[in-house]
């Protein structure tokens, strides 16, 4: 009996160490967890602790990139050009013609390139130069250029070609070059007239004035190619002729895209002035 007895409290002992045993390991996970989840999320914490656990879990992104246009980068080096001239507003260039020279603006004198090359030295050629009352960056109404007619064909004799009709519509498109953008430019009338100063308007009270002066210049051309609509400005450039005595040939363009498209003030806006009689 005694035996008996002691194999059941030993039985008994072994089943309470056992128990305790599974207490301890069930206890020590759910201690585990616990630690665990107040590791992961702290009830209180410092700002610079709340700060670095905010970085742990916050996915970084690239942020978006936005397109932009590449700046414009002139193919003419104009720093050169103002080093050796100043008064540089742009540069000239039109296909087939010896044509391509820098532009010059004196201040309030028409004269002074007249008779002084670029470099500055008295010259029989003078310069290739944008009317004093013009604006420098090419922005206002209307831009009349000068250059001399010379025999060996250099400065502004090439324009005296687009009087023939053939000549004309093949030669149409040329460009000006500036320090901030290029004008693509599109020949539109030629012929000669009197050097009576019209052209060197550049002064309008409205934008309906502008458009009648331009419609008056364009009319005398025959094979002139008439824009639709009202264009931003008008370009002009001025060469001696010798039709009659202090006659002057004249060629109008007009700023035209890339494509060679007018571009237009505003499309849905035609204008009578524009229409042929």
């Amino acid at each position: 009996m005694k035996y008996q007895a002691d194999s059941e409290d030993g039985r008994r002992r072994i089943f309470l160490f056992l128990l305790l045993l599974l207490a301890i390991v069930v206890g020590s996970v759910f201690a585990g967890m616990f630690f665990l989840q107040r590791k992961e999320i702290p009830e209180e914490t410092s700002e610079e602790t709340a700060e670095e656990f905010t970085k742990e879990i916050v996915i970084e992104t690239e942020p978006p990139v936005e397109e932009t246009e590449a700046p414009y980068v002139s193919p003419i080096d104009f720093e050169e050009l103002w080093k050796k001239n100043p008064d540089t507003v742009g540069w000239i260039r039109i296909p087939d013609t010896m044509i391509d020279y820098p532009i010059v603006q004196r201040a309030e004198d028409n004269e002074f390139y007249l008779h002084t090359d670029f470099e500055g030295n008295a010259s029989v050629h003078g310069a290739i130069y944008l009317d004093s009352d013009s604006e420098s960056d090419f922005s206002g109404w209307n831009h009349p250029i000068y250059g001399h007619h010379m025999k060996d064909g250099s400065m502004f004799k090439g324009i005296t070609k687009f009087k023939e009709e053939d000549y004309f519509k093949t030669h149409q498109y040329f460009e000006i070059y500036t320090p901030k953008r290029t004008i693509h430019l599109k020949a539109v009338a030629c012929y000669y007239s009197s050097a009576d100063g019209i052209v060197r308007k550049t002064k309008f009270s409205s934008r309906q004035s502008f458009d009648k002066w331009m419609a008056e210049r364009l009319a005398p051309c025959s094979f002139a190619e008439v824009p639709k609509a009202s264009v931003d400005s008008m370009f002009v450039l001025v060469t001696c002729s010798y039709e009659t005595e202090n006659a002057r040939t004249l060629l109008f363009a007009v700023e035209v895209d890339e494509e060679g498209q007018f571009l237009y003030f505003n499309e849905e806006i035609t204008n009578d002035n524009f229409k042929k009689p």
